[in-house]
């Protein structure tokens, strides 16, 4: 049996409809937190599991019977609580082999700006390592997908506004990255593994603006705004803290050259070529 986390989020769930293409679905369970969300799924024939990673005598009981855990990385308020009741829940459920859903990132880069992203990556990288369980851990950069929440809705018509420098980070598309987690967890050898599932190369966000002027035909400007002027145009335009703290720190990290890689697995896993950064941008913002 193999259990997807977070089966009703998006990436969970590209993950399963990728499985179901290549492992019958009697053998495929999702964790949900109630059956509600569960129901397109279950009709499929996905094995249903309840459980919160807030409470590890579900998780445990929720795993019964699973020989692969896909630990997708939650964004809940204490991740890192979350994360090890998952791991630890997993290794007293018998579970075989944990995959987890890391960040990829340069190792390279001296004085971090990750803050509470290192309990998400590193840390559980390093539990899970250390739990004795066969692992594979994918590093997964950046999805195309957020480049709307970067840039707006419209960027064609007022530029890109970001405090991120010259800072540069990898992109692939959710729908990548699903098809490429799912086709090592429907085969075999993959065992103390760790594979970088971004696409190559790492752009600039000025590079990026670039892009935009391609496929527009516009002039599309890069701004980089101060930190403290970043805040005052987003709570300007009605942004909620919650986002104004995340934007602003994921700015800081690509900023300071964190999500810059410079070799990845994604095509290997794929057996294709990702889609470019590029076709993204046209498909989403011209289409």
């Amino acid at each position: 049996m193999i259990l997807i986390t977070g089966a009703s989020g998006n990436l969970g769930n590209a993950v399963i409809e990728n499985l179901l293409k290549q492992v019958t679905a009697s053998k495929i369970a999702g964790l949900f937190r109630n059956e509600d969300k569960a129901k397109s799924l279950s009709e499929q024939g996905v094995n249903v599991r309840i459980g919160d990673y807030s409470n590890k005598e579900s998780l445990a009981k929720a795993f019964q019977g699973v020989e692969k855990l896909l630990l997708i990385s939650s964004n809940g308020d204490d991740a890192l609580t979350d994360h090890k009741n998952v791991i630890d829940a997993a290794k007293e459920a018998g579970v075989e082999h944990i995959y987890y859903t890391s960040g990829a990132l340069n190792r390279n880069v001296a004085d971090s700006k990750l803050g509470p992203l290192v309990d998400s990556y590193i840390t559980i990288e390093n539990y899970i390592i250390e739990s004795g369980i066969t692992y594979t851990i994918f590093q997964n950069g950046l999805y195309s997908e957020t480049i709307p929440f970067f840039v707006g809705e419209e960027v064609l018509e007022t530029g890109i506004y970001l405090p991120a420098g010259n800072g540069k980070a990898s992109f692939a598309t959710r729908t990548d990255m699903a098809e490429a987690i799912a086709n090592v967890l429907a085969s075999d050898g993959h065992g103390n593994k760790t594979y970088v599932t971004s696409a190559l190369p790492s752009y600039s966000f000025n590079e990026i603006a670039e892009m935009f002027s391609e496929v527009s035909g516009k002039t599309i400007s890069y701004t980089n705004p101060s930190p403290a002027d970043y805040e005052t145009q987003l709570r300007a335009f009605g942004i909620d803290e919650g986002s104004i703290w995340y934007a602003k720190l994921l700015a800081a990290i690509i900023k300071n050259g964190e999500y810059e890689i410079f070799s990845s697995d994604l095509e290997k896993l794929l057996g294709r070529k990702p889609t470019d950064l590029k076709t993204y941008i046209k498909q989403t913002f011209l289409s």
